[in-house]
């Protein structure tokens, strides 16, 4: 669950007047499973759980599992669940519904706690949320969590709501943008976007033909996160700590078998080209300067940065290829290290640590949230700290 802290700056104490009429961030909050990992851990576990008796594939995770940087993470998976069902650890099982069955009651429990979390931190009613954005890559079914989200929650039963479905690891800067469009055409409104991922779908045992599964077991967990969007916020009733200036969607032609993922009866398979991290080095700079172009920003160190930690490698190019100050991506390492990769939900981790490290004295006023994924897909919108 979402932690408040209160030890700094109160959240009143703002030094930075909101833009009217543009959305701000309003408050945020998190939510994981029960089981959490550490990285030290997972290779015994999952060799055990999979019956693997293949040294080599141990041995290649052992190192995937360091080079990661991934510390901690939480997943629904645990011994309990592969009990009840023992097939999902059996090669070429047919399981995509007790997949689901896991999967799409999973989701939307993490969903309604961390929503619980950020609403609390925002002190108003839940009644007064107008829209409801729900972004997971996790679940399958009609109607969808979104539904499911809204009746948890209390929510009107004319609450607005939008799904956004399978868009990987940039699905949450995706809902940013949305959430943003709506609250900037439907004054007074405010929006809950939820985001919630379990690696379940994803879950099997290693073979040398899909080397990407040993990526994802080293590297991916599971959460969910909550922010409220809205512009205007009320004078001593809301506290609004970020503002969604400018957004920007743009997808890398030619580039659409880079990331691939397909559902198939054993759940979903994905296939991960060597090429990601030179890809997004080859075009990222021109894609920031296009958001920094709307503040009229030019220079890389004078902003903060929360990109979504795909993993080392994409830091690392990002970090070389814009010569950025170290400690600049400090805040997505951690978020790496503390989560793992937890697609949609990591930019908001990455966000929640940025704000911490904000209230220091003379914290940067603009920023940028980035995150990649399948397409290749940008997105990336231009944050001013409040």
């Amino acid at each position: 669950m979402s932690k408040i802290d209160n030890n700094n700056a109160p959240w009143h104490r703002l030094k930075r007047a909101s833009t009217p009429r543009k959305a701000t961030v309003l408050a945020i909050g998190k939510a994981f499973p029960r089981q959490l990992i550490p990285q030290e851990y997972l290779v015994e576990g999952y060799i055990r759980d999979t019956k693997c008796q293949d040294v080599s594939i141990k041995e290649k995770l052992e190192r995937l599992c360091k080079t990661t940087t991934v510390k901690t993470r939480y997943t629904v998976m645990c011994k309990e669940i592969l009990d009840q069902y023992p097939e999902l650890a059996t090669e070429g099982s047919s399981t995509i519904r007790q997949r689901l069955e896991i999967a799409n009651p999973a989701v939307v429990e993490m969903a309604f706690e961390a929503s619980l979390a950020c609403i609390k931190e925002w002190g108003r009613p839940a009644t007064d949320i107008t829209h409801i954005i729900y972004v997971s890559s996790s679940e399958i079914r009609l109607p969808g969590g979104d539904l499911y989200l809204a009746s948890e929650l209390g929510l009107r039963n004319d609450v607005s709501r939008v799904m956004l479905y399978f868009l990987g690891c940039y699905g949450g800067a995706t809902g940013l943008r949305v959430a943003k469009d709506i609250a900037e055409n439907n004054p007074g409104s405010r929006i809950l976007l939820t985001t919630s991922e379990t690696t379940i779908l994803g879950f099997r045992p290693p073979n040398k033909a899909r080397p990407y599964d040993l990526v994802g077991a080293a590297l991916f967990g599971d959460g969910a996160a909550a922010v409220i969007i809205g512009t205007d916020p009320v004078t001593g009733k809301e506290s609004p700590f970020m503002e969604l200036s400018y957004a920007v969607q743009q997808f890398l032609p030619g580039t659409h078998s880079v990331i691939d993922g397909c559902l198939t009866e054993e759940g979903i398979n994905f296939k991960l080209g060597r090429d990601l991290p030179q890809k997004i080095e080859d075009n990222i700079e021109e894609f920031c300067r296009k958001l920094m172009s709307k503040a009229s920003l030019t220079d890389f160190n004078e902003m903060f940065w929360a990109v979504h930690p795909g993993g080392p490698a994409i830091l690392n190019r990002l970090e070389s290829t814009l010569k950025l100050n170290k400690g600049k991506l400090e805040c997505s390492r951690k978020a790496l290290k503390d989560f793992g990769n937890v697609s949609s939900n990591t930019i908001f981790y990455v966000m929640e640590y940025m704000r911490e490290e904000l209230k220091r004295e003379g914290g940067e006023e603009w920023g940028l949230a980035l995150a990649f994924g399948p397409g290749i897909t940008f997105e990336g919108i231009l944050l001013r700290s409040l």
